[in-house]
C-alpha cells in the first residue's frame, strides 16, 4: 500500500505495528514542515499510548503549540503532527474543531483500543476505506486500498453513476462497491466493532445560515477592509514551511491577488509558474502575457511553461493512472505542477475556491434565475415528465438539441435540481445508454443525486447566493476540482496549498458575501492586495484554465458527431481509461 503511494511521499517511509498485531500503520513522507527525522511518521506519543499517521498541513499548529506548552505539555519535534497527539491527548475527537489546515490522519488510542480517523472540513486531502469481513483498511488513494490485496474491484453502479452525472465519483462514493471515501468535514471511530457511522463536524450550509442571522451591514470601506484582512491572515498561514513556497499564476484575479498578498504578507522571494498552450500562443486564449505582467509588477521570479499536442499525448497514459478515480478535470494541474516540481518547488499556492467563496461562477445568477423562471411549471402534475419523455424523444433523433433541455420544467424548479441541470455532464435519463438500464437503475436509486445535492444544503441557507456557493463549494469543489488538485499535484510529489479554501476564511467572509451582490466579492478578493491587480486582469472576461481539448481529443480518438460536447466525449474515454484497476 505505502509503494503505491510512493509519489505522494518521496522523501521517507515508515511503519508501524500494535504489539498485539491487530493493527498496522503506514506512512509515505513529503517533507515540508520539521525536516528531520523528528517529523518522521506513524508518530508515537512519549508515553506510547497514542500513534498518529497524518497526510496535510496544520496552518495554526504553532498557536495550538503555545496553549498546549503553556499548559505544561512538552513537545520532542518542531513538527504539526506532533501537535495532533497532544491535542487529541487533551480534547479527543472534538480536537477537529480547532485544526485549521487540509488533513487525513488516523490516531490510534492504545487506552481505548480505538482509532480515529478524520479528514478536513472541505475535503482537500482524500481519506478512503473498505471495511471487508475482518479487516478494516483505509488510505489516501482508492487505488493504495486495491494494492494492499483482499479488497473487492466490483464495481460500484453508483460512482459511476455519479461520475457520469457530475464529470467526478461524489463522496461518500468511489467506483468500486467496498471501498467509500470518508466525507469531508466527518470524523469515524473504528474498533473491534467495526467502523461507526461518520460524523459530520464541519458544513458550509451551516456558516452561511450563521452569517445570514448576524445583523452587521458593513459599509464598502468596512468589507474592504475586512476582506484584506481576512485574505491576509489566510496567505500569511498557508505560507508556514520549512521550505520555499511558490504559486501557479494565470491570468485571474484569484491567482494574482495571492501572489499580491504573498508580496505583502513579506515573503521576499516568490517563484511563480504559469502554464500556456502552443496552440493558444498570441491568440486571446493564451494566458501567459498577463501572467506575466502580473509577475512583473510583484516582482516574482517568473517561468511560464508551454506544453503541446505531443507532450500531451506522451503524458495520457501517465495522467490516467495517476487518477486514482476517474475525472473530467485535473489535466490542467498535471501540467502545471508538472512544471513547479521540475523549477525544484515541493509547495505551490493555488487560486483554487475563489469562484466557489466570491462568487465568480455564473451559477450564481443562472441557478437563481432558472428556479424562478421553473418555480410555477415544475409543480404542474406530470407536465415534467412529459416534457422530458417528448423532448429526449426529439433529441435522439438529431443532435442539434442539447439533452438538458428535456430536464428544465422536471428539474429547473428548485436548487438541487437547477445544479444538476447547470451543472450535470450527462442528464440521469442518458445513463440507460451508458451504462445499461439495470446498472443505471440501480446506480440512480442509490446514488440519489438530488437528494445529494439537497443533503449538501443541510440546513439550508436562506439567500440564493449562500444557497449555489453551498452547493458548489460542497459538490463541485469537494467532489472534483479539490481531489483533482490533489491526485495531480502528488503524482509529481507536489503540495499545492489553497488559502481561498479556508475555514476561518469563510467564517469571516460570508457575512459580508450574503448581503452583497455576486460581483461584490470578486472586487474585494481584487483590490485585497496593498498594489492593485493590473487593469488588463480585470478588464479580462473569464474564461476559465481551458485546454485545446477539441484539437487534442479530436486528433487522438477521432472527431465528435455533430452536438456532442468535448467533455461529454471525454468523459466517455477516461471512463473507459480508468475503469481497469491499476
Amino acid at each position: 500500500m505505502c509503494d503505491q503511494m510512493a509519489r505522494r511521499g518521496p522523501d521517507d517511509q515508515g511503519a508501524w505495528q500494535s504489539p498485539d498485531g491487530s493493527l498496522a500503520l503506514g506512512h509515505r513522507r513529503l517533507s515540508i514542515i520539521e525536516l528531520t527525522r523528528a517529523g518522521a511518521q506513524p508518530m508515537a506519543s512519549a508515553d506510547g499510548n497514542l500513534v498518529v499517521t497524518f497526510n496535510g498541513e496544520i496552518y495554526n499548529h504553532a498557536e495550538i503549540r503555545q496553549r498546549l506548552e503553556a499548559k505544561g505539555r512538552v513537545f520532542r519535534s518542531r513538527s504539526d503532527t506532533e501537535v495532533l497527539l497532544h491535542l487529541y491527548a487533551e480534547k479527543g475527537e472534538a480536537m477537529v474543531e480547532e485544526l485549521r489546515g487540509m488533513f487525513a490522519f488516523a490516531i490510534y488510542d492504545a487506552q481505548r483500543r480505538g482509532l480515529l480517523l478524520a479528514r478536513d472540513p472541505f475535503g482537500i486531502k482524500p481519506l478512503y476505506y473498505s471495511d471487508a469481513p475482518e479487516t478494516f483498511r483505509f488510505a489516501s488513494q482508492v487505488k493504495a486500498l486495491l494494492a494492499g490485496g483482499a479488497v473487492s474491484t466490483a464495481p460500484d453502479a453508483a460512482g459511476w453513476a455519479g461520475f457520469f452525472l457530475f464529470g467526478s465519483v461524489p463522496d461518500p462514493f468511489t467506483t468500486y462497491r467496498d471501498v467509500k471515501a470518508i466525507p469531508h468535514g466527518a470524523t469515524m471511530w473504528v474498533d473491534a466493532r467495526g467502523p461507526s457511522r461518520p460524523r459530520r463536524y464541519f458544513r458550509v450550509a451551516e456558516i452561511y445560515r450563521e452569517a445570514e442571522a448576524e445583523q452587521c451591514a458593513p459599509s464598502p470601506a468596512e468589507a474592504e477592509a475586512e476582506a484584506r484582512s481576512a485574505l491576509l491572515d489566510s496567505v500569511r498561514h498557508h505560507l508556514v514551511a520549512d521550505v520555499p513556497v511558490g504559486a501557479f499564476l494565470s491570468a485571474g484575479v484569484d491567482s494574482g491577488s495571492l501572489v499580491g498578498l504573498m508580496r505583502d504578507a513579506g515573503q521576499g522571494d516568490i517563484l511563480t509558474v504559469t502554464l500556456a498552450f502552443e496552440e493558444f500562443r498570441a491568440s486571446p486564449e493564451d494566458e501567459a502575457p498577463i501572467a506575466e505582467l502580473v509577475a512583473r509588477q510583484y516582482g516574482t521570479r517568473h517561468t511560464t511553461r508551454r506544453v503541446d499536442e505531443q507532450e500531451f499525448a506522451d503524458d495520457l497514459p501517465q495522467i490516467l493512472a495517476a487518477m486514482d478515480q476517474p475525472s473530467v478535470d485535473g489535466i490542467n494541474t498535471w501540467f502545471v505542477a508538472k512544471a513547479a516540481r521540475e523549477l525544484g518547488l515541493k509547495v505551490a499556492i493555488s487560486g483554487v475556491g475563489g469562484d466557489e467563496l466570491f462568487g465568480g461562477y455564473s451559477t450564481f445568477c443562472d441557478i437563481p434565475r432558472l428556479v424562478r423562471l421553473m418555480a410555477l411549471p415544475a409543480h404542474v402534475p406530470l407536465l415534467g415528465d412529459g416534457v422530458r419523455r417528448a423532448v429526449s424523444s426529439f433529441t435522439r433523433r438529431t443532435a442539434r438539441i442539447n439533452p438538458k433541455w428535456a430536464g428544465l420544467v422536471k428539474l429547473g424548479g428548485d436548487y438541487p435540481g437547477a445544479y444538476l441541470l447547470r451543472r450535470g455532464l450527462f442528464m440521469p435519463w442518458e445513463l440507460d445508454e451508458l451504462m445499461g438500464r439495470d446498472e443505471a437503475q440501480e446506480g440512480l436509486e442509490r446514488l440519489q443525486p438530488l437528494a445529494l445535492a439537497a443533503e449538501a444544503m443541510t440546513p439550508e441557507p436562506a439567500t440564493a447566493f449562500g444557497r449555489v456557493a453551498t452547493l458548489e463549494s460542497t459538490l463541485y469543489m469537494g467532489n472534483q476540482l479539490l481531489r483533482d488538485t490533489d491526485w495531480a499535484s502528488m503524482a509529481h510529489s507536489l503540495e499545492v496549498r489553497v488559502p481561498l479554501v479556508d475555514t476561518w476564511l469563510l467564517r469571516r467572509m460570508a457575512p459580508i458575501l450574503v448581503r452583497g451582490e455576486p460581483s461584490l466579492g470578486k472586487g474585494l478578493l481584487a483590490r485585497a492586495p496593498r498594489k492593485p491587480l493590473p487593469p488588463s486582469v480585470l478588464a479580462r472576461p473569464k474564461s476559465g484554465f481551458g485546454m485545446p481539448y477539441e484539437k487534442w481529443i479530436g486528433n487522438r480518438f477521432g472527431p465528435c458527431k455533430r452536438g456532442i460536447s468535448w467533455s461529454r466525449r471525454w468523459a466517455s474515454e477516461v471512463a473507459t481509461g480508468a475503469a481497469t484497476p491499476a
